[in-house]
């Protein structure tokens, strides 16, 4: 397939970007791509392309942008339930530590996602998937965390890697055992963690290779932060998993600076998550390394706070920034990246340039898929955008309403409509 006549074909090639790089789109104007068993073979402009392969079957762009689909580095996609009445709570007053002492917070989620069926799971998370994929979403990743036991952590292991088997969106998977202390542990919160540590991991990596020999082994990711896992607990965890074999992630100071970001740069991390009280000796270690900075914009802004990501001082540090949903049923329900962009080019001051290059080659260099996704070069998966808009400087601009007309996965064009996609 010849897909011509882009207004502005954003190829994002060249590698993840650094620094003052970030923002590179590698722009065609009037380009083409040509598709073929789902990888990209040819790119440049519409008459380039239509001279070199004049009998390749077409795919009007009808002068829009083109662009790459997007990668969601920070989810907790799947769980069950919801808190619509915690919500309705806190916006009336109600302090946080009245609702946990109600039964509410995660433990709340924690208790419905027991108690619900593998069947059940995938049954809530596929309209999630769904609504990601309609909205630009090609790569997401998923975490467990909302079992905090072994076996409602495989339940939710398993439910994700069969959403990943029945498509389209592709899923990087995550183990988050230690997203929380188990409620069983309320008083002991070590001991949580070396159950995590000495009883999850190794059965983790044993049940892996019999139920997913073909997939990659999953991210150990840990909640660093107070009230969660101290800094030790945190290294405790991904010591572990390390001698595992596992790749590694952290949540770094969301509310306190424990020095998770350093920890993950010292364990070589794909990426540290969060970032909004992160120090300047963190950031500096950052922007050293190949540990990606993923920010999430929706959290501060589902939390109705005013602080941020510092997105400059990365920037200046020569950081690798990525940009997620964080998609959860606690602090952000939000399924879409365009929203992402909107909020980090008001709240982090990013460009619409930058913004989108944190949403999808360095996202995708934050799970290490940047060698298949993320951006638009010959020998990639065909996973792409064709807009509503002819001018990317849409994105970021216009938000509240979806500005993606086709999603190209794998080579094959999906049509979205208001509400849901199909076929074309």
């Amino acid at each position: 397939m010849l897909i011509h006549s882009a207004s502005q074909l954003l190829t994002l090639a060249g590698g993840p970007q650094r620094g003052h790089a970030l923002g590179t789109l590698g722009i065609i104007e009037n380009g083409a791509v040509v598709v073929r068993d789902e990888k990209i073979v040819a790119v440049g402009t519409t008459d380039e392309l239509r001279a070199a392969y004049p009998d390749e079957p077409t795919l009007d762009a009808s002068r829009s942008v083109v662009m790459p689909g997007f990668v969601d580095p920070h989810t907790h996609l799947i769980w069950a339930g919801d808190r619509a009445d915690e919500f309705s709570m806190k916006m009336a007053g109600t302090p946080y530590l009245d609702i946990l002492a109600a039964g509410g917070g995660i433990i709340s989620t924690v208790r419905a996602t027991r108690t619900a069926s593998l069947e059940s799971l995938i049954a809530q998370t596929r309209p999630r998937l769904l609504r990601m994929f309609s909205h630009g979403t090609t790569t997401a990743e998923a975490k467990t965390g909302y079992g905090l036991n072994a076996a409602s952590e495989l339940r939710l292991l398993k439910a994700l890697l069969a959403l990943d088997d029945e498509g389209p969106l592709d899923l990087a998977i995550t183990f988050l055992g230690a997203h929380a202390i188990a409620p069983e542990y309320r008083d002991d919160p070590q001991g949580y963690t070396d159950e995590v540590t000495n009883t999850m991991l190794p059965m983790l990596k044993d049940w892996w290779g019999t139920h997913a020999p073909h997939h990659p082994l999953p991210f150990v990711d840990v909640f660093c932060e107070n009230k969660a896992f101290t800094l030790e607990q945190s290294r405790q965890v991904l010591t572990r998993a390390a001698s595992l074999g596992f790749p590694l992630k952290i949540h770094a100071d969301e509310f306190d600076n424990l020095g998770g970001a350093s920890l993950a740069v010292e364990l070589g991390a794909a990426s540290a998550d969060h970032l909004v009280k992160t120090s300047d000796a963190d950031i500096a270690a950052l922007g050293k390394s190949e540990t990606v900075a993923v920010s999430l914009p929706c959290t501060p802004f589902g939390l109705a706070e005013c602080e941020y990501t510092p997105a400059k001082k990365l920037i200046e540090a020569d950081a690798c920034l990525a940009l997620a949903t964080d998609c959860n049923p606690g602090t952000t329900w939000n399924e879409s990246m365009q929203f992402v962009i909107a909020l980090a080019c008001r709240m982090m001051k990013l460009t619409p340039a930058q913004a989108i290059a944190a949403t999808t080659i360095n996202s995708a260099h934050a799970i290490r898929r940047a060698d298949r996704v993320g951006s638009i070069e010959i020998g990639k998966q065909a996973d792409m955008l064709i807009l509503s808009v002819n001018d990317y400087r849409q994105l970021g601009y216009r938000y509240g309403t979806n500005l993606v007309r086709q999603v190209i996965k794998r080579g094959h064009v999906y049509s979205v409509d208001v509400g849901y996609y199909r076929t074309a």
